[in-house]
C-alpha cells in the first residue's frame, strides 16, 4: 500500500508541474503573469486524482485517454452546445454543415441527463417515424441514456443505413413512455422547399441553414414568379421544426427581405465576438408582405431571422415562442483532427433582445391542431331571397339564388387548412394584408 501511494504521489506531482506549466503559459498569452491567479488547490486535486487513477484503478489506462477524457469533461461542462470534438466529431461536423450525413434525421442536445429532440429534420427517418420536437429520448435500444454524454448518444444513434433503432421516449401529454422504431438511413438535408399558394402566393420552407441555402432559395423564387403572371402578393416563410444552422445563411436569408437596418449583433468576452450584420439595399419581395411560421423547434439560426424581420417590421410571426438558443459557437481546430466546439457570444435582435433561453415570441399564437369539415345539414338555412315576394335589392339585377347547382363557391383553401392548420391561417393573414393594401392604395 505504501508503494501504491508513493508511486502515485510521483505522478500526481510530475503532473502537476507540467499542469501549472501549461496554466502559466495560457495566463502569459492573456496578459496574465501573476501565478497566484491560478487555482492552485485545483489543479494539485487535479493532478492527484490523475496520478491515483494511474496508480489504483482496475487496469491499466493510457495517459493519452485520461486526458482526452478530461478534456471532454471540461468543455461540456460549460453548457449544452460546447463540446470536445474527435476526428470522427470534426468530420461529422464538416459534412453535417453540407446537407449530407448518415443517422436518423434529428437535431438534439441534452436536458436533464437525457437526449432532448430540438427538431426532427424533414423527410428523415426521425420525422417519417413519428419523432416531435420537445421529446426527451430516454433509452436507445437496451442502452439508458442517462449517464451517457452527448456525443456517446450521438455514437450509439449512428450506424449503418438500413440498420433500425428502437428509441424509447418520454412525450409531454404521454401518461407512459412510447417506442418509437427508427430505420437509419443516409441523411441529405433539402435546404429549401417551395409552391404557389392560391396562384400569387409563395411558400417557402427552409428546412435547415447551409451554406448553399440563400442561393437555392433565390432560385426557388425566382422559378415561382417565372410561373406566374404579375409580381408575387406575399409568402410565407415555414420556419417550423428548423434547427439552425450556418449564421451567414441566417444573415442573408433576412438580408433578401430586408433594405436597411441591423439584423443581428453578438456579444462576446474577445473582440472577434463583437459582430454587427447590417442589411444591404435591397428586397428580393419588393415589399410584399410575409408571414413566418414558428414553433419550439425553430432554433438557432431560425430565430435570427425571426428575429429580424419582427424587429423591422417586415414580418409577422405566427405560430408559438421559439427553442431559445441565442448563443454562437465556434469551431476552433487543435489538430488537423481535433476541434472544440466553443461557445463564445449570444446573440441579439436589432431591438436588443437576447434570444438566449427566451426565444421569439410570435406576434399571433396558434397552436398546432388538426381540423376536420363537420357533417353539413341537410336542410338549408333560409335567406332573405328565399322569401316569396322578398323585394329587389335596387342594383338592376336579381341576384342568382343560392340553390342553384354549383352556385355554393368552393373553398381553394379547404385541403389545406385539413392538412396543415398553421399554414392556412398564414394564407388567410397575408390575404388580408393585400386586400387591406390595395384599399389603402386605392383610397
Amino acid at each position: 500500500m505504501i508503494r501504491v501511494v508513493t508511486q502515485a504521489s510521483r505522478i500526481a506531482l510530475s503532473l502537476l508541474l507540467v499542469t501549472l506549466s501549461l496554466a502559466l503559459i495560457a495566463d502569459q498569452a492573456h496578459g496574465k503573469e501573476d501565478l497566484q491567479s491560478l487555482p492552485l488547490q485545483q489543479l494539485r486535486t487535479f493532478a492527484d486524482i490523475f496520478g491515483r487513477i494511474k496508480a489504483n484503478y482496475v487496469e491499466p489506462v493510457d495517459d493519452e485517454v485520461l486526458l482526452e477524457n478530461a478534456i471532454r469533461g471540461m468543455v461540456s461542462g460549460l453548457d449544452p452546445h460546447s463540446n470536445y470534438l474527435d476526428a470522427d466529431d470534426y468530420k461529422e461536423l464538416q459534412v453535417g454543415t453540407k446537407g449530407e450525413f448518415g443517422g436518423l434525421g434529428i437535431e438534439v442536445g441534452m436536458e436533464d441527463g437525457f437526449v432532448k429532440v430540438i427538431s426532427p429534420i424533414d423527410d428523415t427517418p426521425a420525422q417519417r417515424a413519428g419523432v416531435r420536437s420537445g421529446d426527451l429520448i430516454v433509452r436507445l435500444d437496451d442502452t439508458p441514456v442517462k449517464g451517457l454524454s452527448l456525443n456517446e448518444a450521438v455514437a450509439l444513434m449512428r450506424g449503418k443505413p438500413g440498420t433500425s433503432l428502437e428509441l424509447t421516449i418520454v412525450r409531454k401529454g404521454e401518461e407512459k413512455p412510447i417506442k418509437i422504431t427508427v430505420v437509419r438511413d443516409i441523411i441529405r438535408v433539402v435546404s429549401i422547399k417551395s409552391r404557389l399558394l392560391d396562384k400569387r402566393f409563395a411558400y417557402l420552407r427552409i428546412s435547415q441553414f447551409q451554406a448553399n441555402t440563400t442561393s437555392d432559395m433565390l432560385k426557388s423564387l425566382d422559378k415561382l414568379k417565372s410561373e406566374i403572371e404579375g409580381p408575387l402578393l406575399g409568402m410565407v416563410l415555414d420556419l417550423r421544426n428548423n434547427p439552425g444552422g450556418v449564421l451567414n445563411a441566417a444573415v442573408s436569408v433576412s438580408d433578401a427581405f430586408l433594405e436597411s437596418g441591423l439584423i443581428v449583433y453578438t456579444e462576446g468576452r474577445e473582440s472577434e465576438s463583437q459582430l454587427r450584420f447590417e442589411a444591404a439595399p435591397d428586397d428580393v419581395l419588393d415589399g410584399a408582405p410575409i408571414v413566418v411560421l414558428v414553433n419550439e423547434g425553430s432554433a438557432s439560426a431560425s430565430e435570427i431571422v425571426a428575429g429580424a424581420l419582427q424587429d423591422q417590421n417586415r414580418a409577422v410571426i405566427m405560430g408559438s415562442r421559439t427553442f431559445g438558443k441565442g448563443s454562437v459557437q465556434t469551431i476552433i481546430p487543435i489538430t488537423d483532427t481535433a476541434a472544440v466546439k466553443l461557445t463564445t457570444a449570444r446573440y441579439f435582435t436589432p431591438s436588443g433582445r437576447s434570444i438566449q433561453a427566451e426565444g421569439i415570441e410570435p406576434d399571433i399564437e396558434l397552436e398546432e391542431l388538426t381540423l376536420s369539415k363537420t357533417e353539413e345539414s341537410q336542410v338549408k338555412p333560409i335567406k332573405e331571397s328565399n322569401l316569396s315576394g322578398h323585394l329587389l335589392n335596387g342594383n338592376g339585377d336579381e341576384p342568382e339564388s343560392s340553390e342553384a347547382p354549383g352556385a355554393e363557391p368552393v373553398d381553394e383553401n379547404e385541403e389545406l387548412v385539413k392538412s396543415d392548420y398553421q399554414l392556412g391561417e398564414a394564407l388567410n393573414l397575408l390575404k388580408g394584408l393585400v386586400i387591406l393594401r390595395s384599399k389603402r392604395t386605392a383610397g
